[in-house]
C-alpha cells in the first residue's frame, strides 16, 4: 500500500455536552495534554504510543443507548486495577451495569457523559504487550474488521470465529470488533473516527480509495469545511480530514 495515499488514525472524537469537563476526565485519567485547537475542539495529545488523539466537540444531543465502541485500559496488578478506578470515579466517573457477570473480573464504567469504558484485570494476554489503553473494542462484523485493516495499512492480529484485531504496525492501542449479533443502533454515534490523509495525501484522493474500499459518502452539507463525512460497511459514520 502507498503510505502517501493512504490514512492515518487522526484522532478518535466525543460528542460532549460539555466539551471541557469530558476533555478534564479523560485527560486526568490517561495523563495526556489538553490543547485548545481552533480548528479540532478541545483535543489531547497522547503521551505514549497510542498513535491518535482524542477530540471532544459540542453537542446538544443527549446520549441514547449504549456506544458501539469503548476503551478497555490495562492493570499491572490487582492494586492498580483499584487505583484506575479509584481515579476514574475521584475526576467524576461511575461503576454501571451493562450486563456484566459477577465472576467477571474487569470493571465497567462510565465517564461524566455516560460513555462507557472498562478497566481490565491483570494477567489479560490478548492485551499483555499493549499500553494503558489497551484496545478501542467496536461493536463490529468481520467484514469491516477487514475494511478497516485496508483502509488503515494496519495488518490483522486476530481473526476467529468472526471476531478481527488490528494493530498498528507502530504499536498502540489494538482495535477490536467482537462479530455478531450487532447491537442495534441508537442514533447518531457519539464516539467516532477521524481520518486525515498523510501529510503528501489528498483528501479527495483518500475519499475514492475508501469508497472503493466499501466505504459511502454521506452528505451533511458540509463538505466545504475541509472534511467529509462517510461510513464504514456497518455504517459507523466517520469523518475524512484534510491533510494533517
Amino acid at each position: 500500500m502507498d503510505r502517501d495515499t493512504s490514512c492515518q488514525l487522526f484522532a478518535l472524537s466525543f460528542d460532549a455536552n460539555r466539551p471541557e469537563n469530558l476533555a478534564r476526565f479523560w485527560a486526568g485519567l490517561l495523563g495526556w495534554e489538553t490543547v485548545d485547537d481552533p480548528q479540532d475542539g478541545i483535543t489531547l495529545l497522547p503521551g505514549d504510543d497510542t498513535g491518535f488523539r482524542l477530540r471532544f466537540l459540542p453537542s446538544q444531543e443527549q446520549k441514547a443507548g449504549q456506544n458501539r465502541m469503548h476503551f478497555d485500559l490495562t492493570s499491572a496488578s490487582a492494586e492498580d486495577q483499584r487505583r484506575t478506578v479509584d481515579r476514574a470515579l475521584e475526576l467524576g466517573g461511575q461503576h454501571i451495569d451493562i450486563g456484566q457477570l459477577p465472576e467477571e473480573k474487569h470493571m465497567v464504567l462510565a465517564d461524566p457523559e455516560g460513555n462507557e469504558f472498562c478497566v481490565i484485570e491483570p494477567g489479560n494476554n490478548f492485551l499483555a504487550d499493549c499500553g494503558f489503553i489497551g484496545a478501542l473494542a467496536c461493536d463490529g462484523s468481520q467484514e469491516v474488521g477487514y475494511f478497516w485493516s485496508k483502509a488503515l495499512g494496519w495488518p490483522l492480529v486476530w481473526d476467529q470465529d468472526q471476531e478481527t484485531a488490528i494493530r498498528s504496525p507502530h504499536g498502540g492501542p489494538k482495535i477490536t470488533w467482537g462479530g455478531p449479533p450487532l447491537a442495534p443502533r441508537t442514533g447518531r454515534d457519539r464516539v467516532r473516527f477521524d481520518l486525515a490523509p498523510t501529510a503528501h495525501g489528498d483528501l479527495s484522493t483518500e475519499v475514492d480509495r475508501l469508497l472503493s474500499l466499501g466505504a459511502k459518502r454521506v452528505d451533511t452539507g458540509q463538505d466545504g469545511l475541509g472534511s467529509v463525512t462517510m461510513t464504514d460497511p456497518d455504517g459507523n459514520e466517520f469523518s475524512v480530514l484534510a491533510p494533517r
